[in-house]
């Protein structure tokens, strides 16, 4: 195949998989909808059948993610993660990587309306930057390209899912503290004890690979591409800042054991400053990463 046919594949195939992700964010939201009591009933109710094709339609939507990223690369003839529109693709196929993963190992399935919502949202708005495959810019010209980037992708796969449970976490210990009874939406979701746990695993799990990605990885590119480890870019700052969130929200939980709303809020303002690293950053404030756009 051609440069050109590469590409074109590559277009098809993201656009595929962004209506597939849509398809299942559908079918998820229709299982929370179907489900009654978080009681296992007897044989497979509707519930169970919503889910399974929330299951099966991420699974193949990270198929096609997967063929488009592959196609893209091919037809730059690099590393398809060198802009806003490819970092934004290849994002979501990790976080829904990562999910499909911890679906098999922790059952958190109850999360798959909100990590495929977003996923589809991200892919969306990722057609609004699109670019053509081509060359990097030199600054980008560089291996620390991979290791950087891929180590930012699955820290924010990871915070993203924290995130989710944290949400989560918030609407389940309200019902608790008002004693809803577990129907409806809510008897999807685990104990908020639970809930909680799975945000603070997921989290450190996340944090020394964004510490790695931001304040090690970072800075050497940096220092290769412009001569000097730290300049208090804007995205360098704001990398920090997300550091310095993740970084007390951890803190707190371990010395002075924070659990609930408290340590949820902060790991829900620290996605907030993940996503305004990579967007509001990249769109509205100019600096060295602008041609991250």
């Amino acid at each position: 195949m051609s440069t050109a046919q590469f590409a074109t594949a590559s277009n098809y195939l993201m656009a595929a998989a962004t209506a597939i992700v849509a398809l299942g964010f559908v079918a998820y939201v229709a299982q929370w909808a179907l489900t009654r009591s978080r009681v296992p009933a007897q044989g497979a109710t509707s519930a169970d059948v919503a889910g399974g094709i929330g299951g099966s339609l991420t699974t193949l939507a990270v198929v096609l993610l997967g063929g488009g990223i592959v196609a893209r690369g091919l037809a730059a003839h690099r590393v398809p993660w060198g802009n806003m529109y490819e970092f934004g693709c290849a994002g979501v196929f990790v976080a829904l990587t990562a999910y499909l993963i911890l679906v098999r190992a922790w059952s958190i399935d109850w999360i798959g309306a909100a990590v495929t919502g977003f996923g589809a949202t991200v892919l969306g708005a990722s057609m609004l930057v699109y670019v053509p495959a081509g060359p990097l810019v030199p600054a980008l010209h560089s291996y620390w390209l991979v290791i950087h980037v891929l180590a930012a992708m699955i820290s924010g796969s990871a915070f993203l899912i924290g995130a989710i449970a944290s949400a989560l976490f918030l609407v389940k210990q309200g019902a608790e503290r008002r004693g809803v009874p577990g129907s409806g939406f809510i008897a999807t979701l685990p104990a908020s004890s639970d809930i909680d746990r799975l945000a603070f695993r997921v989290t450190a799990f996340a944090f020394p690979i964004w510490t790695f990605a931001a304040l090690i990885a970072g800075p050497i590119w940096a220092q290769y591409a412009w001569g000097r480890y730290w300049g208090w870019d804007p995205k360098e700052v704001w990398a920090f800042i997300t550091w310095v969130v993740y970084a007390g929200y951890l803190h707190a939980r371990a010395t002075s054991g924070w659990k609930g709303r408290a340590a949820a809020v902060l790991a829900l303002v620290g996605f907030g400053c993940f996503l305004f690293n990579f967007v509001g950053v990249n769109l509205f404030v100019g600096g060295l990463h602008s041609y991250a756009k």
